[in-house]
């Protein structure tokens, strides 16, 4: 449920981001006749800015968003620091966000923040454009660039409307990208352990939860510590063995200190053993 109700909020606050035809614009619109049908070539050779404006609407609303995108594309640069100035350049980046082309779209997104920060779609464009990072975001296995400035903006939005209802549905949204860098940074410590570089997956494993104190992979990351550990004072030289028993009886115990009933505890308990056998041995 935690999951399910962001998304909802999303999807309603999407389904409402671009409807209010004249949120910016109250002066009457300067009808144009359009009684006769008018193909689309005609309309975007047309010099009728009127008629390009209630066009590109009709397109939009009816989910024609290439069409209108090409509309609001003419009209941007015309009513530039005009009354509908901002309702149009924020209909030209809904209407990339509605093509899919998320990446423009979350760029013009934060553009329209920085040039119209006071206006009624300031909320509404600063969020799209971290829900655009968000969306471009790629499974943790990729490079997670998009990740971290998806987050970055994430963070803007909830610098400056910490009262928005959405802010919620933000900080659920950057747990599922946290997660996502959480996992990368576990896999490729982990990887270490699985090529058998025992000393190296023990330094990237701490780095790791240096890195993220509270992942969703911490008890996995000191388990898997002191099965580096372990292994890595098994392969040691013998004069060095003594020290490196010590390290992975120690690893042990921690673990055993924060996950007391931990999913790994019997095998944990098991190799302390095992290092403090060798230990004595060797005393």
């Amino acid at each position: 449920m935690k999951q399910i109700l962001p998304i909802i909020a999303i999807i309603f606050f999407l389904a409402s981001c671009g409807t209010n035809k004249n949120a910016v614009d109250n002066t009457p619109i300067e009808k144009t006749d359009t009684t006769k049908r008018m193909t689309f070539n005609r309309i975007i050779k047309s010099s009728d800015y009127n008629l390009k404006y209630e066009k590109a609407r009709e397109y939009y609303d009816a989910e024609k968003y290439l069409k209108a995108l090409d509309l609001y594309e003419q009209l941007v640069p015309f009513y530039r620091g005009q009354t509908r100035g901002a309702e149009v350049y924020f209909m030209y980046c809904m209407s990339n966000y509605q093509s899919g082309d998320y990446l423009y779209a979350g760029y013009h997104f934060k553009s329209f923040y920085t040039m119209y920060p006071y206006t009624p779609f300031a909320e509404q464009a600063l969020f799209l454009s971290a829900y655009c990072y968000y969306l471009d975001s790629p499974r943790w296995s990729l490079d997670q660039e998009p990740t971290t400035d998806a987050i970055s903006q994430f963070q803007l939005f909830l610098s400056k409307f910490p009262k928005s209802n959405l802010v919620d549905s933000c900080n659920n949204l950057v747990d599922t990208l946290r997660y996502k860098l959480e996992e990368k940074s576990f896999r490729a410590a982990k990887l270490y352990y699985d090529m058998g570089y025992f000393s190296a997956a023990t330094i990237a494993l701490n780095n790791s939860i240096k890195d993220f104190p509270d992942s969703h992979f911490r008890e996995e990351i000191y388990y898997y510590i002191a099965k580096s550990d372990m292994k890595y004072a098994d392969g040691s030289i013998y004069n060095k063995q003594k020290l490196r028993y010590t390290q992975a009886s120690n690893s042990c115990k921690k673990y055993i200190k924060i996950f007391p009933q931990g999913n790994y505890i019997k095998e944990i308990i098991k190799i302390q053993e095992q290092a403090d056998k060798n230990l004595a041995k060797m005393k």
